[in-house]
């Protein structure tokens, strides 16, 4: 993007000696690089791999897949970009996170491990950029939280809306009060118009050659293998390895949800849900939803799907002087004179910056000039972080309160009832059959 910047450009204020102080012990890779290890090379796995690809200050030393092709396409993709044969592959991401040159790891297999290889990547002193969201249940997202502040590790996730000046803008405009008191926040993110693709036969199949079936399923239920079962996105669609895209889209958009009003992830409140369940093929996690959270306070906030063409997909935030809307397409307000706001001295920004005016810039267009927020590189914020030792800006904290809006939402949905969350315990008032839901049990051997 044109006004994109870098981390280091972003945060100018912070001086080299400053960050110096915070750099871990260990030295890094060749060069003062870090060395970074890629697990879960598919189609998301590879694009962040990109990402850390055009970056100077790392290196991408191994990938590790539970597909043999793919591991060969992603260490074909290092090896070109690094002009050696250097990239080491793996099957296993026990192997991977074993070696100790490595300093941190770029985590993008499918939902239901990200909790396994989160934690245990921690316990190995592993930095981390880790794909949204923190697992398949409530529980799964502690773990890994605590697991990062316990080890003291960096840990930013994929929610990659926080990198982009149009959603800090938005969220800005809350903190300082330009929309008077908050009464309502409007969520909503696809469901429906993603549908499976697989419509071969349903009974077991031969696992093909190269791939781990068992690798892949890992903590899973104990089925046979189907090509059903692992398509794309099917397997987003099933229960077993993904809670469905009331969380893994939801993520995003509840994440600016709770970023521009925090309040959310601390105050009690009422969940009511009601959702569509797919029932196509392997697929039966929920497809369509329409929840509302309602506050101690008096605040609302709805969560529904919408198509991903709508414009009202994303997140709206409304108070009693005016409202803003924010998606990936654009930022919308009213009055429209919000979007002419520029943060002043002394007031709340939403992520670091030495003045809040830091980061502002003009874009000159035919109507006029507007006020934007730049953008920067998630990734390189991440690593940034990693030699500095502070948190990302889609820290591990954030990351799970996204993670689990998503995920009692549908407990709600699936239990057809009212719901009461306390955010202090991450536990339901009054009703055990919600709290037992709040984990999963892992299979095949495998134990967080």
């Amino acid at each position: 993007m044109n006004n994109q910047i870098s981390r280091r450009d972003f945060l100018k204020y912070s001086t080299a000696a400053t960050a110096a102080a915070f750099i871990p012990s260990r030295a890094f890779g060749a060069n003062n690089k870090i060395a970074i290890g890629c697990i879960g090379v598919g189609s998301r796995g590879r694009n962040n791999m990109k990402v850390f690809l055009g970056l100077e200050n790392c290196r991408v030393v191994a990938v590790c897949d539970s597909y043999k092709d793919r591991q060969e396409q992603a260490a074909k993709m290092v090896n070109t970009q690094y002009g050696d044969t250097g990239c080491a592959m793996f099957g296993d991401w026990r192997q991977l996170i074993a070696r100790k040159d490595i300093d941190a790891v770029m985590i993008a297999a499918q939902d239901h491990w990200h909790a396994l290889i989160a934690t245990a990547a921690a316990a190995a002193k592993k930095d981390m950029y880790c794909e949204k969201p923190m697992g398949v249940s409530v529980v799964e997202g502690r773990k890994i939280h605590d697991a990062i502040r316990r080890h003291k590790r960096v840990f930013q996730s994929g929610t990659w809306q926080r990198a982009q000046g149009k959603f800090r803008q938005a969220c800005a405009l809350v903190h300082n009060g330009y929309l008077g008191k908050l009464r309502e926040i409007q969520v909503s993110a696809p469901g429906p118009s993603y549908q499976p693709k697989y419509e071969g036969p349903m009974d077991p199949q031969p696992v093909p050659e190269g791939f781990d079936w068992n690798m892949w399923r890992g903590p899973a239920p104990n089925k046979p293998y189907n090509p059903g079962r692992v398509a794309r996105p099917d397997w987003y669609l099933i229960w077993d390895y993904c809670a469905g895209f009331i969380c893994n889209w939801g993520v995003h958009y509840l994440d600016i949800a709770n970023w521009g009003c925090p309040s959310i992830a601390k105050t009690p409140c009422e969940i009511e849900c009601k959702g569509v369940y797919r029932k196509k093929g392997f697929t039966d996690n929920i497809e369509s939803w329409n929840g509302t959270f309602t506050f101690a306070d008096g605040l609302k906030m709805v969560f529904c799907d919408r198509s991903e063409s709508e414009k009202d997909v994303g997140t709206r935030f409304i108070g009693d002087k005016g409202w803003v809307h924010v998606n990936r397409a654009g930022l919308w307000a009213e009055p429209e004179s919000l979007l002419q706001v520029r943060p002043k001295s002394g007031e709340t920004h939403v992520y670091q910056c030495a003045e809040p005016g830091e980061d502002i810039i003009t874009v000159k267009k035919r109507t006029g000039d507007e006020v934007a927020f730049r953008t920067f590189n998630h990734g390189d914020d991440f690593l940034s972080c990693v030699r500095s030792r502070k948190d990302p800006v889609s820290d591990v904290n954030a990351t799970h309160v996204a993670s689990y809006l998503g995920l009692i939402a549908e407990i709600a949905a699936r239990l057809e009832t009212k719901l009461k969350w306390d955010p202090k315990r991450e536990k339901f008032i009054g009703n055990d059959e919600a709290n037992a839901r709040l984990s999963r049990p892992m299979h095949n051997g495998w134990k967080l």
